[in-house]
Parts: structure tokens; sequence; C-alpha cells
């Protein structure tokens, strides 16, 4: 089943803006490996299904996922060949805003080369350019 949210009070959105960088969101906070996305789009909830299930069969059950985006935004779509007005279309789907800088997805509890392996099929996936992290450590 498709991510989506459970109740929304409104279900028919406006587009909003996909402008500017993440703020938040823009640090490996859970695992020890993330993927953070390059680019800004709207990520549809299949898109995201399909890397994390290329992410979950990689690691076959060693070590930890997190996925850090939701997609939380309705999006409509008219029928082909329909004129103008006749008011907002009915919904099509739910998306995650992506920004520059929004790790989407981290995993632990595996070797950085297992981690790189998994989070690149799953970047394969996405429709947009991605980068490996990893969480900052302080020498103690």
């Amino acid at each position: 089943m498709a991510l989506q949210p459970e109740r929304v009070k409104f279900r028919k959105m406006h587009r909003g803006s996909r402008a500017g960088l993440a703020y938040r969101g823009h640090t490996v906070a859970f695992g020890e490996y993330g993927l953070m996305a390059l680019e800004r789009c709207w990520m549809d909830s299949k898109q995201l299904e399909a890397a994390r299930v290329a992410i979950a069969r990689n690691m076959k059950r060693r070590g930890k996922m997190w996925i850090r985006v939701f997609p939380q935004k309705s999006f409509t779509k008219k029928p082909l060949e329909t004129r103008m007005g006749k008011g907002k279309a009915p919904l099509e789907g739910w998306v995650a805003v992506i920004r520059p800088a929004n790790v989407l997805f981290e995993v632990d509890g595996v070797t950085e080369i297992e981690a790189r392996e998994a989070l690149r099929l799953a970047a394969t996936k996405l429709p947009i350019k991605t980068k490996f992290i990893a969480r900052h450590r302080r020498a103690s």
C-alpha cells in the first residue's frame, strides 16, 4: 500500500512553493548513513515505495532503515482532452515536497559498503540526483 495521510482536513491543496533549500531534515539524525536530495521535485508515494523496497531487499533484514520524508501533499489532475473550467480536478495522488539538502532515507547497522550499495539501488528508483552522506562524528 502506498504512503498517504490517514486523514486530512482539506483534501484539495494549493500547489505551494518548491523554492529554497531544506532547513529542516538536512542532517543524518537517526542512522549512520543517508541519501540526500540534490534537486527539487514532488516525489510520488510510488517512487518512495519503490526506493524503500530496493533498500529492504538489498539489506535482507540486516540493519535498520528510516524514511525521512512523507507524501502529505495531495495533487489533482484533469482527465485528458477536458475543456478549461468546471472547477478543480479530482484527487490524483500524494506527493512529498523535496528540496535540495533533504535527507530522504537513512540506514544503520550495516557496513558502509553495504549501505552505499543499498542507497545506490534506491537512488536509481528516484527522479532526482542524490548523494550518499555519513553522520559526522566528533573526534573523542
